[in-house]
């Protein structure tokens, strides 16, 4: 069985820019430690930001990650859905096929919950992080707990 997967966003979890008192020009804080906690965690890691592949450019050498895959959001980049769904929810179930994942975001919300809950058979985990201090010690302990729970298979390799 392969390990489940760890959606990745960028800006608000590795990226804290809500912190930042001004947001223009947009500036990135990046913790280096984050990419050593993340190897740790026992998922397979996928880009799933705006930044698409450029987060192997620009954000995994800086936190200690190697180059990832990405998912290409393509014609759903940044579009609006009428029924509240983020863009990001349907490419990224589409993208795990079935396998069981863990999205780290900052913009999920109940609608992403409940279409996660109707067109995704195995276990998801939408992860919610503040966007004002990013990736922190309780979230990597609720990634830990999803990836060990009962419903989420044995990871192997």
């Amino acid at each position: 069985m392969n390990r489940p997967l760890l959606f990745l966003d960028v800006d608000g979890p590795l990226n804290p820019y809500a912190a930042q008192p001004e947001r223009r020009p947009l500036r990135v804080w990046l913790h280096p430690g984050h990419g050593r906690s993340l190897l740790r965690l026992g998922y397979e890691l996928c880009w799933a930001t705006t930044w698409m592949g450029d987060a192997n450019r620009w954000i995994a050498p800086v936190i200690g990650l190697p180059e990832l895959p990405f998912v290409d959001f393509g014609d759903a980049l940044l579009q609006e859905r009428p029924d509240g769904v983020h863009w990001k929810t349907g490419p990224l179930v589409e993208y795990a096929q079935g396998r069981p994942f863990a999205w780290v975001d900052d913009e999920q919300s109940d609608p992403d919950q409940a279409y996660v809950a109707a067109h995704h058979p195995g276990p998801g985990l939408l992860h919610h992080v503040n966007p004002r201090i990013g990736l922190r010690e309780d979230d990597f302990r609720t990634l830990t707990e999803f990836a060990q729970s009962p419903a989420t298979p044995p990871t192997t390799g």
